[in-house]
């Protein structure tokens, strides 16, 4: 393989890592988000409901910081929390998507129709060789992150 064409897209996937990052801090701040707390609302909205709990294994932050996260999202109604009907000492966070969705959408919504446009754009036999590299890439961040995390001091 050649490894200035190897070279090239590391640093294109690079510069597509640092760009996706300060869009979304540019979205996060319109939103009058922080950009981190953005990411993390979009977990909730990913995977649902979930305990505070849950939400600091996937972020990897601490369940002190996942409460402060909880109560910024709670005070701007994107998020509620429920206590379990079975065992009142557990509560869920519920994402309330209708805002989370009211407030975001608008943000995104140019983004988006240039996105499905540059997709549109692309043979579909390329479009699965762009599926491909996302998800081993996404598995391979994954497992690294599992790894660091494992590892952490």
């Amino acid at each position: 393989m050649n490894t200035d064409i190897i070279k090239h897209v590391r640093k294109l996937n690079q510069l597509h890592a640092y760009t996706t990052i300060q869009m979304h801090e540019a979205v996060a701040r319109k939103a009058g988000l922080s950009g981190t707390d953005h990411k993390y609302l979009g977990f909730l909205i990913e995977k649902g409901r979930m305990t505070a709990g849950e939400l600091a294994t996937l972020t990897g932050l601490t369940t002190g910081a996942v409460t402060g996260l909880i109560d910024r999202f709670e005070k701007k109604k994107l998020v509620k929390r429920k206590f379990a009907e079975d065992d009142r000492r557990k509560v869920f966070i519920m994402p309330n998507t209708k805002n989370i969705m009211a407030l975001l959408e608008p943000l995104y919504k140019e983004f988006r129709n240039k996105s499905e446009i540059l997709f549109a754009s692309f043979p579909d036999k390329e479009i699965k060789i762009i599926e491909t590299y996302l998800s081993k890439a996404i598995e391979l961040m994954n497992e690294t992150t599992d790894t660091l995390r494992s590892t952490a001091s």
